[in-house]
């Protein structure tokens, strides 16, 4: 192995490590993921999600592509991870927990600590296209999140979008 792919394979064991620490119950999380690639981890501690339609996302993104997807949220976030739920429709963007206390932009959600996440594994990204879940922008590092204003930027721009365009 290359020394860039065992930096790569520590780095997912540490964000595991961190993301997992969300479970009820650690090994059948882990469980979860190597069989399903999903796990339900508990909103509300080290942190929660934002939940965004992915209607708002690709009116900001101007595009359904991926690629192009993956590329504008990673810079319109600032590296921030988040991840998709295909089949849904629903981008999930990692934030603070703290983030629930101001939290009101119409159309999202942001979930308090009586909620759970179906988190995917690290590494499960777009080029994984039957994932139900995967990450659209990959976690760099553990407890390494998206800034709330970041999205309500990136929210902002696509109600815009939509508002120049008239497509909903």
């Amino acid at each position: 192995m290359t020394t860039a792919g065992a930096l790569v394979q520590a780095r997912d064991r540490a964000i595991s490590n961190w993301l997992l620490a969300a479970a009820d119950n650690r090994d059948r999380a882990q469980r979860e993921w190597n069989d399903r690639g999903v796990a339900p981890l508990r909103c509300g501690g080290a942190f929660t999600g934002i939940r965004v339609p992915a209607s708002l996302v690709t009116a900001a993104v101007g595009s359904e592509q991926r690629a192009r997807v993956s590329a504008h949220l990673s810079a319109a976030l600032h590296r921030g991870p988040v991840f998709a739920d295909q089949t849904a429709g629903w981008y999930y963007c990692l934030v603070p927990a703290t983030a629930c206390e101001t939290w009101r932009e119409p159309e999202t959600e942001c979930f308090g600590d009586d909620h759970y996440l179906g988190v995917p594994c690290p590494g499960i990204d777009f080029q994984h296209p039957r994932a139900r879940s995967c990450w659209a922008v990959p976690m760099d590092g553990p407890a390494e999140l998206c800034s709330p204003d970041a999205i309500r930027q990136l929210i902002d721009v696509a109600r815009k979008k939509t508002a120049e365009t008239g497509v909903q």
